[in-house]
């Protein structure tokens, strides 16, 4: 209360935006498998998603064919939606990401609805992850790997003992 007032100029001057801002939600198409979880789990019921079913063929020779699922449309209505980030944490495959983009307002409460192809826009405005603190104790995955690697590499490395013996 001591401070004098400061005004932000916003059109003309872009505010600075704390690093992860939550601002509208990017879809990494290429990893979205038509699960369903984010629509099924949204309390709003503002995930719009339509797929059809594409037969694949077998990967060799003799094998059988599979199924999958093709994405045909991924809309989320921002006008329902109250930014709640459930849609995010469900997902299994990491196609739904935080975008700090805030500047997508319409006149027209229908042109809300957003579809896969601006979805997709955003995605490229989401910043890299924070880095791992270089104090952290390593992750157990990575931890097993390097171990069960250095395993192989002194195996091969050293002699087999057994050659040189007599049966």
């Amino acid at each position: 209360m001591t401070r004098k007032t400061v005004t932000e100029q916003y059109p003309d001057v872009q505010p600075e935006l704390p690093p992860r801002s939550r601002g509208v939600i990017g879809l990494f198409e290429e990893n979205c498998t038509v699960c369903m979880l984010c629509a099924r789990e949204c309390p709003d019921w503002c995930i719009y998603i339509d797929s059809h079913k594409e037969t694949v063929p077998p990967a060799a020779p003799g094998g059988r064919e599979r199924s999958r699922n093709v994405l045909d449309r991924f809309a989320i209505d921002f006008s329902l939606c109250m930014y709640c980030g459930i849609c995010i944490e469900v997902c299994p495959f990491d196609a739904l990401f935080w975008s700090p983009e805030f500047e997508y307002a319409e006149t027209d409460i229908r042109e809300l609805t957003h579809e896969r192809d601006k979805l997709r826009e955003w995605m490229w405005t989401v910043p890299a992850p924070p880095a791992l603190d270089p104090a952290a104790e390593e992750p157990k995955e990575i931890a097993a790997a390097r171990k069960t690697a250095e395993k192989l590499a002194a195996a091969q490395d050293r002699p087999d003992e057994r050659q040189g013996e007599q049966p």
